[in-house]
């Protein structure tokens, strides 16, 4: 079985897998550590094989490699990207800083390193209010790229921030009408979502927080059925941790798609793809010196104060 092949192979090569939640479950299921953003970050800061397989997508490989900049980070499929990393260019942030050098960037994790060298802070939706909340008053900021987070974070903070018009091509599908239609069918069911939700969808949520805060929540939590506003591939570990709970995907707006939400970004990774890369030690995630260091310094000041 490639499960046991892909087992043997990583203590023969001294290798470490990281998955991020929305991972396919069998990719899941062969991981050395799961965890949203920030826990992938931590993890990945304290790793010291020699090899880093990142199932994730390549903001998360980025990452990986300038916290572990003399090892070596793979990533099953270098086309696995991100639409919120895409919608901010370094060319387009450079024009808004030139333009407006009072304000402090603060930059979502899902963002290039490129984007992250000329940042002041890096936060996830984990501490993203703590990261906020901790600058002066008076100081403009510009949050990006995630407009509807950080719309979350203007409500949460009361602060006035500047938003960059980028979104998550997952949390932006959700339909109001079919999930109030799911809750007057499961009336007894809690409705969870995500802040990279659009503000309508938040407003009927039960709780709102970060991958890993969803997952802690339906644990904690006495309900027995949880409506689930994020990408699907979180619902295979919460089945596996709380199997007598029942989670439902929230239903999105496309009728020619798939009924639930689903990264294709996320999907491209294979656990056959995972296994050759490991294999073969390709694709390798490889950076420029200098921009490792300079985005580690944003990097660093969030893993240090922010966790």
């Amino acid at each position: 079985m490639l499960h046991e092949r892909l087992q043997h192979l990583k203590k023969q090569k001294n290798a470490t897998i990281i998955a991020h939640y929305y991972q396919r479950p069998e990719i899941q299921d062969v991981a050395d550590f799961i965890g949203d953003s920030l826990q992938m970050a931590q993890f990945a800061a304290s790793c010291d094989t020699e090899i880093i397989v990142v199932a994730g997508v390549l903001f998360m490989a980025e990452t990986t490699k300038i916290l572990n900049p003399t090892r070596k980070v793979l990533l099953p499929d270098m086309n696995a990207g991100c639409s919120l990393a895409e919608s901010c260019t370094e060319t387009d942030l450079l024009a808004f800083k030139k333009k407006n050098p009072d304000h402090i960037v603060v930059s979502y994790v899902n963002c290039s390193a490129a984007i992250k060298t000329l940042s002041d802070y890096v936060c996830t939706s984990s501490n993203a209010e703590k990261v906020i909340r901790s600058l002066p008053s008076d100081q403009p900021i510009l949050f990006l790229p995630d407009r509807n987070l950080g719309h979350y974070l203007t409500q949460k903070t009361k602060r006035e921030l500047t938003l960059w018009d980028g979104s998550c091509l997952v949390h932006e599908t959700f339909s109001i009408d079919k999930l109030l239609e799911l809750n007057s069918k499961y009336p007894k069911s809690k409705f969870i979502a995500h802040p990279e939700s659009e503000p309508h969808i938040l407003k009927i949520a039960s709780y709102i927080g970060s991958t890993k805060g969803m997952l802690d929540f339906v644990l904690s939590d006495a309900c027995e059925t949880f409506i689930v506003a994020t990408e699907t591939g979180i619902l295979h570990q919460m089945q596996q941790l709380a199997p007598h709970k029942t989670f439902i995907p929230a239903p999105v707006q496309d009728e020619n798609s798939c009924s639930c939400a689903e990264c294709p970004y996320m999907k491209l990774n294979t656990i056959e793809k995972l296994y050759d890369c490991l294999l073969n030690e390709n694709p390798s995630i490889e950076l420029p010196e200098n921009t490792m260091q300079r985005a580690l310094v944003p990097l660093k000041r969030m893993l240090e104060n922010y966790n």
